[in-house]
Protein backbone atom coordinates (compact mmCIF):
# COMPACT_ATOMS: atom_id res chain seq x y z
CA UNK A 1 0.00 0.00 0.00
CA UNK A 2 1.22 3.50 -0.74
CA UNK A 3 1.22 6.07 1.46
CA UNK A 4 -2.33 7.59 0.69
CA UNK A 5 -3.87 4.66 1.00
CA UNK A 6 -2.60 3.68 4.66
CA UNK A 7 -3.74 7.25 5.45
CA UNK A 8 -7.28 6.19 4.42
CA UNK A 9 -7.49 2.77 6.28
CA UNK A 10 -5.31 4.46 9.41
CA UNK A 11 -8.48 7.31 9.36
CA UNK A 12 -11.62 4.77 8.68
CA UNK A 13 -9.57 2.33 11.53
CA UNK A 14 -9.72 5.35 13.74
CA UNK A 15 -12.98 6.62 12.85
CA UNK A 16 -14.95 3.27 13.35
CA UNK A 17 -12.25 1.02 15.64
CA UNK A 18 -15.15 1.43 18.89
CA UNK A 19 -18.35 0.38 17.27
CA UNK A 20 -16.58 -2.50 15.77
CA UNK A 21 -15.54 -3.33 19.23
CA UNK A 22 -18.84 -2.95 20.60
CA UNK A 23 -20.63 -4.93 18.05
CA UNK A 24 -17.86 -7.70 18.54
CA UNK A 25 -18.85 -7.55 21.91
CA UNK A 26 -22.58 -7.74 21.72
CA UNK A 27 -21.94 -11.06 19.57
CA UNK A 28 -19.26 -13.10 22.00
CA UNK A 29 -19.92 -11.11 25.15
CA UNK A 30 -16.54 -10.98 26.27
CA UNK A 31 -14.39 -7.55 26.08
CA UNK A 32 -10.93 -9.45 25.03
CA UNK A 33 -12.52 -11.69 22.90
CA UNK A 34 -14.33 -8.90 21.03
CA UNK A 35 -10.88 -6.71 20.72
CA UNK A 36 -9.38 -9.97 19.23
CA UNK A 37 -12.19 -10.38 16.83
CA UNK A 38 -12.37 -6.60 16.06
CA UNK A 39 -8.52 -6.94 15.69
CA UNK A 40 -9.57 -9.99 13.30
CA UNK A 41 -11.90 -7.91 10.88
CA UNK A 42 -9.67 -5.01 10.42
CA UNK A 43 -7.05 -7.26 9.47
CA UNK A 44 -8.91 -8.44 7.03
CA UNK A 45 -10.64 -5.11 5.46
CA UNK A 46 -6.24 -3.62 5.40
CA UNK A 47 -5.25 -6.52 3.88
CA UNK A 48 -7.82 -6.31 1.07
CA UNK A 49 -7.97 -2.79 1.18
CA UNK A 50 -6.78 -2.12 -2.73
CA UNK A 51 -9.50 -4.43 -3.83
CA UNK A 52 -12.24 -2.52 -2.26
CA UNK A 53 -13.74 -0.32 -5.07
CA UNK A 54 -16.73 0.89 -2.76
CA UNK A 55 -15.24 2.71 0.17
CA UNK A 56 -19.13 3.24 1.02
CA UNK A 57 -19.19 -0.04 1.66
CA UNK A 58 -16.42 -0.44 4.03
CA UNK A 59 -18.96 -1.18 6.76
CA UNK A 60 -20.38 -3.88 5.21
CA UNK A 61 -17.03 -5.35 4.52
CA UNK A 62 -15.95 -5.04 8.06
CA UNK A 63 -19.67 -6.05 9.54
CA UNK A 64 -19.47 -9.34 7.47
CA UNK A 65 -15.78 -10.17 8.31
CA UNK A 66 -16.66 -9.44 12.18
CA UNK A 67 -19.61 -11.74 11.11
CA UNK A 68 -17.43 -14.89 10.09
CA UNK A 69 -15.11 -14.23 12.56
CA UNK A 70 -17.62 -14.98 15.62
CA UNK A 71 -19.32 -17.62 14.02
CA UNK A 72 -15.97 -19.43 13.18
CA UNK A 73 -14.55 -18.67 16.23
CA UNK A 74 -17.73 -20.50 17.99
CA UNK A 75 -17.19 -23.60 16.38
CA UNK A 76 -13.50 -24.08 18.09
CA UNK A 77 -13.63 -26.78 20.37
CA UNK A 78 -11.90 -24.77 22.80
CA UNK A 79 -15.32 -22.31 22.64
CA UNK A 80 -17.21 -25.03 24.18
CA UNK A 81 -15.91 -25.18 27.55
CA UNK A 82 -17.63 -23.49 30.15
CA UNK A 83 -16.20 -21.92 33.64
CA UNK A 84 -17.53 -24.19 36.08
CA UNK A 85 -16.89 -21.24 39.06
CA UNK A 86 -19.12 -18.21 38.65
CA UNK A 87 -19.17 -15.28 41.24
CA UNK A 88 -22.07 -14.09 42.39
CA UNK A 89 -23.39 -10.88 41.74
CA UNK A 90 -23.07 -8.49 45.10
CA UNK A 91 -26.65 -6.82 45.55
CA UNK A 92 -26.53 -3.23 45.40
CA UNK A 93 -27.69 -0.94 47.88
CA UNK A 94 -27.22 2.57 46.34
CA UNK A 95 -30.87 2.75 45.35
CA UNK A 96 -29.69 5.75 42.79
CA UNK A 97 -28.07 3.23 40.07
CA UNK A 98 -30.27 2.33 37.41
CA UNK A 99 -32.06 -0.61 36.55
CA UNK A 100 -30.82 -0.24 32.82
CA UNK A 101 -27.63 -1.85 33.96
CA UNK A 102 -28.93 -5.02 35.55
CA UNK A 103 -31.37 -5.23 32.65
CA UNK A 104 -28.27 -4.71 29.91
CA UNK A 105 -26.53 -7.32 32.32
CA UNK A 106 -29.01 -9.74 31.87
CA UNK A 107 -29.57 -9.21 28.07
CA UNK A 108 -26.07 -9.58 27.39
CA UNK A 109 -26.06 -12.97 29.45
CA UNK A 110 -29.08 -14.37 28.09
CA UNK A 111 -27.69 -13.68 24.72
CA UNK A 112 -24.20 -15.92 25.21
CA UNK A 113 -27.32 -18.77 25.55
CA UNK A 114 -28.29 -18.18 22.29
CA UNK A 115 -26.76 -20.29 19.41
CA UNK A 116 -24.20 -18.07 17.49
CA UNK A 117 -25.47 -17.71 14.04
CA UNK A 118 -29.25 -16.44 15.87
CA UNK A 119 -26.84 -14.62 18.25
CA UNK A 120 -25.08 -12.74 15.01
CA UNK A 121 -28.68 -12.11 13.35
CA UNK A 122 -29.97 -10.71 16.50
CA UNK A 123 -27.22 -8.36 17.19
CA UNK A 124 -27.26 -7.45 13.34
CA UNK A 125 -30.45 -6.85 13.20
CA UNK A 126 -32.09 -5.43 16.30
CA UNK A 127 -28.81 -3.82 17.94
CA UNK A 128 -26.87 -2.57 14.89
CA UNK A 129 -30.44 -1.78 13.08
CA UNK A 130 -29.79 -3.29 9.94
CA UNK A 131 -32.73 -4.83 8.19
CA UNK A 132 -33.53 -7.97 6.75
CA UNK A 133 -32.07 -7.42 3.16
CA UNK A 134 -28.82 -5.68 4.81
CA UNK A 135 -28.65 -8.75 7.33
CA UNK A 136 -28.97 -10.95 4.49
CA UNK A 137 -25.94 -9.13 3.07
CA UNK A 138 -23.29 -9.77 5.79
CA UNK A 139 -24.18 -13.28 6.70
CA UNK A 140 -24.18 -14.29 2.76
CA UNK A 141 -27.67 -16.33 3.19
CA UNK A 142 -31.13 -15.70 1.86
CA UNK A 143 -33.74 -13.76 3.75
CA UNK A 144 -35.99 -16.37 4.48
CA UNK A 145 -32.84 -17.68 6.61
CA UNK A 146 -32.13 -14.25 8.36
CA UNK A 147 -35.97 -14.52 8.99
CA UNK A 148 -35.97 -17.95 10.33
CA UNK A 149 -33.06 -17.57 12.53
CA UNK A 150 -34.40 -14.07 13.62
CA UNK A 151 -37.64 -15.95 14.81
CA UNK A 152 -35.50 -18.97 16.32
CA UNK A 153 -33.21 -16.46 18.06
CA UNK A 154 -36.18 -14.40 19.32
CA UNK A 155 -37.48 -17.47 20.83
CA UNK A 156 -34.43 -18.96 22.65
CA UNK A 157 -33.85 -15.55 23.89
CA UNK A 158 -37.31 -15.27 25.49
CA UNK A 159 -36.77 -18.76 26.58
CA UNK A 160 -33.41 -17.73 28.33
CA UNK A 161 -34.96 -14.86 29.53
CA UNK A 162 -37.84 -16.21 30.90
CA UNK A 163 -35.47 -19.44 33.19
CA UNK A 164 -33.42 -16.52 34.51
CA UNK A 165 -36.08 -14.46 35.14
CA UNK A 166 -37.99 -17.20 36.83
CA UNK A 167 -34.44 -18.01 39.11
CA UNK A 168 -34.96 -14.49 39.69
CA UNK A 169 -38.73 -14.31 41.24
CA UNK A 170 -37.87 -18.02 42.96
CA UNK A 171 -34.38 -16.12 44.94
Amino acid sequence: MDQHEEQEFAEYFAARREAVRRMAYMMCGDWHRADDLAQTAFISLHRHWRKVRDKGALDAYVRRTLTRAVIDESRRPWRRERAAEVLPDRPVDNPDVDDSVATKQTLLTALQKVPPKQRAVLVLRFLEGLDVAGVAAVMRCSEGNVKSQSARGLAALREVLGDELGDLRSA
